[in-house]
């Protein structure tokens, strides 16, 4: 059970990352001011505890430094550290704590002896504004400072914004200055994009005002996290491959129906000028000085939801353990990770973590959003089929696996004993966790189990799929074998495009899908384990330049809207300046 700590203030709201619903006269302090009371070192000294030579440090502030990429020549030869993917079963809104148990999770191994490395993604402030708040974990398993973490933190996103921004004033112009690529405005692919939820500007019309204000055509804005440029910046190996990626980007397609991309345009250099700071990592450090790199975002529903592979390899030369995490749940992050980071870096996972949660499995089990906090063994009994097709999914790539239960204060003795007892039947590595209360302490049992299913030796990962497939059988296989799907189908559009990409010689490419991620199938009204469904293909778009097709299922959209009350209502500053109500 979590140790209350007075503040002024009553909560019957959930709190993120592990603790659930209070009800009573005095609740826990928020994270906010559990990480603004934080013991932060300078971060020359989490630096130097990673043994990062001072020119290889960029300090933004006293406790935010980038990393220069040429840490990579000067540990060429080092051994690389092991690294632990964090994943989950298909959360509820408010989240399932994820990352919290990431951040608990490395802040134990090092309680352990281990040394260890976090590696997260940048914070977008889509959801940080909107419903599910920050992404910089909960309690005292936090990176910190928190609030410029979720806020701005070094502009890595801005400038990816920007960058997205230019190239399509770029396309517009070549357009006004008379178009010699022929670029057919109906077929125009890319879209402009800002880091903020905003549906009015999902479909918009510009040029209007005269022929001196440009070409009228329609166009959109995706959420700068769902951009191509962001899914590049974080696949990209170095500088070099950065602007190669960049040049290979499509645009739009010409007269002719072929495709233009950006090298054709001639500004990949100006782009990868654009973004060339920052490419450099981000170091901050957890509640207990544990270093974190952070850097790019992605999400997981729309586009690969894994951070930067820079960040991911630069933490294994730092670090003997390396603790990640992918977006949402297995059947998204992790999947993708698995299948698209992972084969595309040459990275192997030594073990994943598959956090659940209680009142998660029993909204699955078909209890309400109002009923969470009441006990109910049978509707959790239910709710399981979800985590075992996580489980399912983690086993079919070959990994270890370890079951996390982000333990929440709602959770009863009972649930959380019949939750144990299902895995320890099953055979399945178990551990009850506590970080958002005790920290790396909290952890230190799950940690613990997953250094004994690393030195077991039983890893056989292999990706889901090989590259020489069709597109469309590496769309059912994950669809069938990940979502547990009858079958897919294609809209008439996606049909034709399949076509065309095939053409265009795109088919070895791995398979980015877009989907819900409340449900394992495309419809995220379906909880728990849904069966005999059929995942609908609606549309296919070209990633060339981050290297995979991009599969649209459902209804998913790639810029958000906000909620009726978003967490921005809550946030302020206060007399002394100070960030309030973020989380």
């Amino acid at each position: 059970m979590q140790k209350i700590q007075k503040t002024d203030t009553i909560s019957s709201e959930p709190i993120k990352g592990g603790l659930g619903y209070m009800t009573t006269t005095t609740t826990v302090k928020s994270d906010i001011e559990i990480a603004q009371e934080a013991s932060m070192k300078k971060i020359q000294e989490i630096a130097a505890d990673l043994n990062i030579l001072e020119d290889e440090l960029e300090p933004y502030g006293h406790y935010k430094g980038k990393l220069s990429l040429d840490i990579f020549k000067r540990l060429q030869n080092e051994k690389d550290g092991k690294v632990v993917l964090v994943t989950a079963i298909n959360p509820t809104p408010a989240g399932e704590g994820k990352s919290t148990v990431t951040v608990g999770l490395g802040q134990a191994f090092n309680k352990i002896g281990k040394k260890t490395v976090i590696a997260l993604r940048e914070p977008s402030l889509g959801p940080t504004m909107g419903l599910k708040g920050g992404a910089a974990g909960g309690g005292f398993s936090q990176v910190v400072p928190m609030e410029d973490i979720n806020l701005h933190f070094t502009g890595d996103i801005h400038a990816i914004t920007t960058a997205n921004n230019a190239l399509a004033a770029f396309i517009d112009n070549h357009i006004q200055q008379g178009n010699t690529l022929g670029i057919d405005t109906r077929k125009i692919v890319w879209k402009r994009c800002v880091d903020l939820n905003d549906r009015a500007l999902r479909n918009v019309v510009i040029g209007l005002g005269g022929p001196v204000q440009g070409v009228p055509r329609e166009d959109g804005f995706d959420i700068t996290v769902a951009s191509e440029i962001m899914a590049v910046f974080c696949l990209a190996t170095d500088i070099q491959d950065l602007k190669a990626r960049l040049s290979r980007i499509v645009v739009a397609y010409n007269f002719a129906n072929q495709p233009v991309t950006v090298k054709d345009l001639g500004v990949e250099g100006a782009l990868t000028l654009l973004l060339k700071d920052a490419l450099k990592p981000n170091l901050v450090q957890t509640l207990e000085n544990t270093p974190a790199i952070i850097h790019g975002g992605p999400f997981a529903n729309i586009a690969h939801g894994c951070n930067s592979v820079i960040a991911t390899t630069m933490a294994a030369k730092l670090g003997d353990y390396v603790i990640t995490e992918a977006g949402f749940g297995a059947d998204l992050g992790a999947e993708k990770f698995l299948d698209i980071k992972a084969r595309a870096a040459g990275i192997k996972p030594e073990a994943v973590v598959i956090v659940a949660t209680i009142r998660a499995l029993k909204m699955h089990g078909g209890v309400a959003k109002d009923q969470l906090k009441e006990e109910n063994v049978d509707a959790l009994a239910k709710g399981m089929e979800n985590l075992q097709k996580h489980v399912e999914t983690i086993q079919s790539f070959g990994v270890p696996f370890v079951i996390a239960i982000n333990k929440f204060i709602t959770d009863t003795d009972a649930e959380v004993a019949y939750l144990q007892e299902w895995c320890n039947e099953r055979g399945y590595a178990v551990s009850l966790t506590e970080v958002w209360e005790k920290g790396g302490q909290g952890g230190v049992d799950l940690a613990e189990k997953v250094l004994k299913e690393i030195e077991k030796g039983e890893n056989n990962y292999a990706p889901l799929y090989e590259l020489e497939l069709p597109l469309e059988e590496k769309i059912r296989t994950i669809a069938q074998t990940v979502y547990g799907a009858k079958d897919i189908e294609f809209a008439p559009k996606a049909r034709k495009q399949l076509a065309q990409y095939e053409g265009e010689g795109w088919s070895n490419l791995p398979i980015c899908m877009a989907k819900t991620q409340y449900s394992l199938s495309d419809d995220a009204t379906k909880l728990g384990r849904p069966s005999d469904f059929i995942v609908t293909i609606r549309e296919l778009k070209p990633s060339i330049g981050a290297g995979f097709i991009v599969a649209l299922t459902g209804t998913m959209l790639t810029m958000p809207g906000l909620p009726k009350q978003p967490a921005a209502l809550q946030m302020d500053v206060n007399e002394d300046g100070k960030a309030v109500g973020l989380f």
